[in-house]
């Protein structure tokens, strides 16, 4: 059986730029690849460790942070980062908005070919937190 090579790199002082999918942050490696990493807010400067190496990408998690973003807030939830359903709760309220608007509007244009009108900012709700609703249900047809 051949042995999983362990390609993990460590990249240094890397500026978070933006916010993507899945609650993962955009950077661009030494070598002009795309990172995208985890724990990470836009306007972070991190040293970012691989986890995966594909031809275009590399994926990784910040590991050490030299500079905080003035978008990072402390999350009020104790378990966000472990349960998942708010991966963005480190990002101030008002950037969350912003950064989602933005993926579904590139999102629609990249993907869907739309052309779209000009479109007013999200409205943010009053109640921030304790309002997610989230159902998962099961369907077989084998009984």
């Amino acid at each position: 059986m051949a042995r999983k090579k362990n390609n993990n790199q460590i990249f240094e002082n890397i500026e978070v730029l933006d916010a993507g999918a899945k609650g993962k942050c955009i950077a661009k490696a030494p070598d002009g690849k795309i990172i995208l990493i985890s724990n990470a807010v836009p306007g972070d400067i991190v040293d970012v460790q691989t986890t995966k190496k594909r031809s275009a990408y590399y994926e990784g998690d910040a590991i050490v942070f030299h500079t905080l973003s003035s978008k990072r807030t402390t999350p009020k939830c104790v378990h966000f980062g472990v349960c998942g359903g708010c991966k963005w709760q480190d990002m101030q309220y008002q950037d969350q908005l912003f950064y989602k608007q933005k993926e579904v509007e590139n999102n629609l244009k990249r993907i869907g070919k739309m052309e779209l009108p000009e479109i007013l900012p999200i409205l943010g709700s009053e109640k921030q937190y304790y309002y997610r609703n989230k159902m998962e249900f099961s369907f077989s047809s084998s009984r």
